[in-house]
């Protein structure tokens, strides 16, 4: 995630950035290394503490999402589903 990268430079350990945003250090380290989705909740406590909008943090975890969901969409077997027009009697 882009803000990560942005932890180290700014002097912040994890630890310290989890307090910073009043989570806990297995929370924001779940984010961190992918193994959890950004929240609203947790985009929001990133806009207060660190400025960078909710809005564009949430665009982004969307776009991530959709792209490794694409990226599996040969795996995902489904027919197009084609409505047969109703019989009137």
């Amino acid at each position: 995630m882009l803000w990560d990268r942005r932890i180290e430079p700014a002097g912040l350990t994890v630890t310290a950035a989890a307090s910073a945003l009043g989570v806990s250090r297995a929370a924001l380290s779940s984010l961190l290394n992918c193994n959890a989705d950004l929240s609203g909740d947790m985009a929001l406590r990133i806009e207060k503490a660190f400025g960078v909008r909710m809005d564009t943090l949430m665009r982004m975890q969307s776009a991530y999402d959709i792209a490794k969901t694409r990226s599996r969409e040969g795996t995902i077997r489904i027919r197009r589903f084609h409505r047969t027009p109703a019989l009137h009697a």
